[in-house]
């Protein structure tokens, strides 16, 4: 995990939560790009969540956080890229299988249903976790839209 660089951004619902994983990656010695927000006042998700996935795309980071009160609408708008696999976590069983079966390269966190310390664990099983392959890249591979559809 050290050498691992990570996008996170999140909206109001999931500003503490950001707090809570930036500091704990910090002290790891992981590079972290906060996309904000930066408080708890109300914001548009899709604003700080599009950064996130663009910094993916572009290679500036490795693996992305997404957090938003239910993780539904950061998950919406960071899939409608392609190359994005956002998927949902509430328990670090979910957020592995996201790893090892789907190659999900974003994490997104319901913070209102994650107390700190699910948080923190469904965080670390989530970059603790490789990509297992094998029959499931074939899978992977047929979730971007074919190029003669778009």
């Amino acid at each position: 995990m050290p050498n691992l660089r990570l996008a996170i951004g999140s909206d109001h619902a999931g500003y503490e939560s950001k707090k809570e994983v930036i500091a704990h990656l910090k002290n790891k010695g992981i590079e972290v790009l906060d996309f904000g927000t930066n408080s708890s006042e109300s914001v548009d998700y899709p604003d700080f969540i599009h950064p996130v996935a663009d910094a993916i795309l572009a290679k500036k980071a490795d693996l992305g956080i997404i957090l938003c009160g239910s993780g539904n609408g950061v998950a919406m708008t960071a899939n409608k890229y392609q190359h994005i696999r956002a998927a949902i976590a509430w328990n670090t069983e979910i957020a592995q299988l996201a790893r090892l079966h789907n190659d999900a390269n974003i994490l997104a966190i319901p913070a209102r249903f994650v107390d700190k310390q699910l948080l923190i664990e469904m965080v670390d099983t989530f970059f603790e976790t490789e990509f297992e392959g094998g029959r499931h890249a074939r899978r992977v591979k047929k979730i971007a839209i074919p190029k003669d559809t778009q």
